[in-house]
């Protein structure tokens, strides 16, 4: 398995490198984590530059290639079909919480590309759709509405395949991230990337748990560089003020730092505990 696909299973964007693609250059060094404040001391969103944050977010793709994600854990010995733990998700994208409107909508963009090939035409186009108005939220602009309703009118009329879709959908992060993060600002697409991570590291410690392949989980799930990326995109100043979303995400990471960080493998406890905690954030969605 490659180190690109490694570092970026976390944030549910699985690239090429599974069959031997040229390697990136090595990722720069992770962030530190957020020092625990004294007690009594509210805590501090840490010192960092927005600017760090999307240079980093630019080298990630916003959304997952299911292809490469499935040949990943079947190298890994594990044969289920993610697209089969996708659920059908009611998200609530009409709050005024825009950074929760973002990580909702990622959540939505992996669940589709995950289910592309097999969902039903209605379920494929409820999500598209969903997606749709959660970008709209965010100022994603006219060539990604545009561009959605095309895809949307195409199924519906049956004049698209599916493998065709695939292929779409992959693309269209070069269309979605450049408009958005000029509408809304620098802080929307690691936020939606963070959403379609969450969703990816759900769908695949399930996968895990179900498999009962344990020593896997190392490889597909141990990335703290990656958490504390998405620690720090969460807790930066200038976004908007914490809900209930995403205060539970930031728990959610710090915890999941403190998992991925260990030196020793990954437990079946530990499993189950990301399973347990990013589904506890999807569930306030």
């Amino acid at each position: 398995m490659s180190p690109r696909w490694m570092r970026t299973l976390l944030v549910s964007a699985f690239v090429a490198g599974l069959y031997g693609c040229e390697q990136p250059p090595a990722p720069a060094p992770a962030p530190e984590p957020p020092a625990a404040p004294a007690p009594g001391v509210p805590a501090k969103a840490p010192a960092l530059d927005i600017a760090v944050l999307q240079a980093e977010a630019e080298n990630v793709a916003l959304t997952p290639s299911p292809a490469e994600m499935q040949a990943a854990l079947a190298k890994a010995g594990i044969v289920h079909s993610l697209s089969d733990l996708v659920q059908t998700r009611k998200i609530d994208l009409d709050v005024e919480n825009l950074d929760r409107v973002a990580v909702g909508t990622g959540v939505l963009v992996a669940d589709v590309v995950l289910t592309v090939k097999a969902a039903p035409k209605e379920d494929l186009v409820a999500r598209l759709q969903a997606i749709q108005h959660g970008m709209k939220q965010l100022g994603g602009g006219t060539d990604i509405d545009n561009t959605l309703t095309d895809i949307v009118n195409r199924i519906q009329n049956d004049a698209v395949s599916r493998d065709a879709l695939v292929r779409e959908l992959d693309e269209l992060s070069g269309v979605m991230i450049p408009e958005i993060k000029y509408e809304k600002g620098e802080r929307v697409v690691p936020l939606l990337q963070a959403g379609s991570w969450l969703e990816g590291a759900s769908l695949v410690s399930t996968a895990v748990t179900n498999s009962g392949k344990f020593d896997a989980a190392d490889a597909l799930l141990k990335q703290p560089e990656v958490v504390s990326y998405f620690l720090n995109v969460v807790m930066v100043q200038g976004g908007a003020a914490p809900d209930e979303v995403i205060a539970k995400l930031v728990a959610t990471l710090t915890s999941l730092q403190e998992i991925t960080s260990k030196t020793t493998p990954l437990t079946e406890e530990d499993i189950k505990s990301i399973h347990e905690q990013t589904d506890a954030v999807l569930a306030l969605l």
